[in-house]
């Protein structure tokens, strides 16, 4: 390690240790100078944008990765949810879909089948959620929604996925198997508030 590298270094370190997040990351800027070819440095740069929240600058960190290695998991993951709170579907669903094709991951399926319901893309939706709901595994997954109280509870991803199933539906104008869906949802979870809404807005 040369002298400045070991500074800087240094110098991101302490700033962690006493919690002073904006030394730190003039740090890791310091240390990418040094060692332009050393991704896991840029990495820890788009992960302190992302935990604080500014994913501008960290989807645009995680490109530059990707540049230099398309199959970096870490750095699809940080940019699709960067563009997705962004508010940029299209783009945040392209780095899903390549982060499904390394990993295979019904979570990650999940994350698509509701950004392609957003972008109108009913059938691709629905194949998602199709491919989901044969899952052996899908009995095991949970999410997480707000209960009817506001607070946060863990509910079987299946719940979210007839839910969904019933948006579908309803968007295309079938009320009568919208709100099958939708039942089908509350057998599983009565107390799921997302189905209980959308049967009440049902007309």
């Amino acid at each position: 390690m040369n002298p400045l590298t070991q500074h800087y270094a240094i110098k991101y370190s302490l700033a962690l240790r006493w919690g002073d997040p904006e030394v730190a990351k003039d740090a890791l800027y310091d240390l990418i100078v040094e060692n332009q070819g050393n991704d896991s440095i840029i990495y820890d740069l788009a992960i302190y944008y992302y935990q604080n929240q500014k994913y501008a600058p960290a989807v645009l960190v995680s490109q530059e990765l990707l540049k230099r290695n398309p199959k970096n998991v870490a750095a699809l993951e940080i940019a699709a949810v960067g563009c997705e709170n962004l508010g940029v579907p299209d783009r945040s669903l392209q780095y899903y879909e390549s982060l499904f094709l390394l990993q295979n991951n019904p979570s990650v399926l999940y994350k698509m089948s509701f950004l392609q319901y957003r972008l109108k893309r009913y059938k691709e939706s629905n194949t998602s959620i199709d491919i989901l709901m044969a899952d052996k595994a899908l009995d095991s997954l949970k999410i997480n929604y707000n209960d009817a109280s506001g607070k946060q509870k863990e509910y079987p991803m299946k719940v979210a996925l007839l839910n969904l199933k019933g948006l579908l539906a309803q968007d295309q104008g079938d009320k009568v198997s919208a709100r099958k869906f939708f039942d089908q949802a509350l057998i599983v979870a009565p107390d799921f508030a997302p189905a209980k809404e959308n049967i009440a807005n049902l007309k």
